[in-house]
């Protein structure tokens, strides 16, 4: 599924990366725990976390994911948007929960990671 069809389907705001919208994502992965992203050995993934702080974009690169969905009405800092338009990454925000954004990307076809 394409970034940009991702981000109508939960409603997003593309905050860096608009230039991407035609990346495709696989598979997709929500958590909190940063060190649960770094064990992550796969392409085109999509992360879903209802954190907001400069780790997550940090832990998104060392993972080579390019794109990345902070749920739960979470706010990105000017100093993360920058970052992750650095590192060539999509970030978006999303006023849903991880639970629904995940059952409505899920609904739509993209699989899980396992």
């Amino acid at each position: 599924m394409k970034v940009s069809e991702i981000q109508q389907l939960i409603d997003g705001r593309i905050l860096c990366g608009e230039e991407l919208t035609d990346y495709s994502v696989e598979v997709a992965f929500a958590s909190d725990l940063m060190s649960d992203v770094l064990t992550l050995k796969s392409d085109h993934v999509l992360l879903i976390t209802g954190l907001s702080n400069m780790q997550i974009i940090r832990t998104a690169e060392m993972s080579d994911i390019h794109c990345v969905i902070l749920a739960r009405n979470k706010k990105a800092s000017q100093e993360m948007i920058d970052l992750a338009r650095e590192n060539g990454q999509v970030l978006i925000e999303c006023q849903y929960s991880v639970f629904k954004t995940c059952g409505l990307l899920f609904q739509a076809g993209v699989k899980p990671i396992f």
